[in-house]
């Protein structure tokens, strides 16, 4: 049986006033869910609600997911560091792994080292490690934000529009390694996109804001590929083995 890892009560979102009102939802280990609407309906002060950077204005949320490193967020503006290079960007997601507080000074252990490589090798950006971020195209900079955040090997990934910019070649590419950590970590995404076709490609499930209420429209077994890949063909390139850490609730 799957492990639920998130839970919503009958929650409201939104600011002065209520954006979404009665969400009850349940997430769930394996889940890649997409939420789709219209521009400024509430889809990302959604993931910021569930993150925690927002409180709901009115019921509870529940996260049965690791204290430290258990969530991972990709938001709009990357949040990426222009100055340093791609690895060193890269690298701060796997220091958040770390049981205790590790200074960007200190180097990381060979372990971790191992998985930034495979990490930007299986996302593409091996050949532009030194480089840094501040030159790259937007869809570099994307590659780099996924790789930071699958690197910190979340149980729960939330995602606000991490594929634009890229083409279909890349999306393809960072789908598989996104999906395929995923499964190796039992972890879920929730991810907001724009593009409904591609939504419903990628997801299992789809949950589309209409009319201040979330509506849920599709639920199916995961696709285990991308678009265009066989398989046998997936690998996991980030599986590691588990660590137990203390669950927060």
């Amino acid at each position: 049986m799957k492990e639920v890892l998130a839970h919503l009560h009958d929650v409201s979102i939104g600011y002065d006033t209520p954006l979404i009102e009665g969400i009850n939802v349940e997430i769930a280990e394996g889940d890649v869910i997409a939420i789709l609407g219209p521009s400024g309906i509430g889809k990302t002060t959604l993931l910021r609600t569930i993150s925690g950077l927002i409180r709901p204005l009115s019921g509870e949320i529940e996260l049965a997911i690791p204290s430290r490193g258990g969530l991972g967020y990709i938001p709009q503006r990357l949040g990426l560091v222009g100055n340093l290079s791609v690895r060193a960007n890269v690298s701060m997601g796997a220091r958040v792994r770390t049981s205790r507080w590790w200074p960007a000074v200190f180097p990381l252990p060979k372990e971790f080292e191992e998985d930034i490589s495979k990490a930007m090798q299986h996302l593409g950006i091996e050949d532009i490690a030194d480089q840094p971020v501040r030159i790259l195209s937007g869809g570099q900079q994307r590659r780099v934000a996924t790789a930071r955040t699958m690197i910190q090997k979340p149980k729960l990934v939330l995602a606000d529009e991490f594929l634009g910019e890229l083409d279909d070649d890349n999306v393809e590419v960072v789908m598989n390694t996104v999906r395929a950590t995923i499964r190796a970590q039992n972890s879920a995404l929730i991810m907001v996109e724009h593009h409904e076709d591609l939504a419903k490609e990628v997801a299992n499930r789809i949950w589309r804001i209409k009319d201040g209420k979330l509506i849920e429209e599709v639920s199916h077994e995961p696709p285990h590929t991308g678009p265009n890949e066989s398989s046998n063909s997936v690998k996991s390139p980030l599986a590691l083995p588990k660590t137990n850490l203390p669950i927060t609730q």
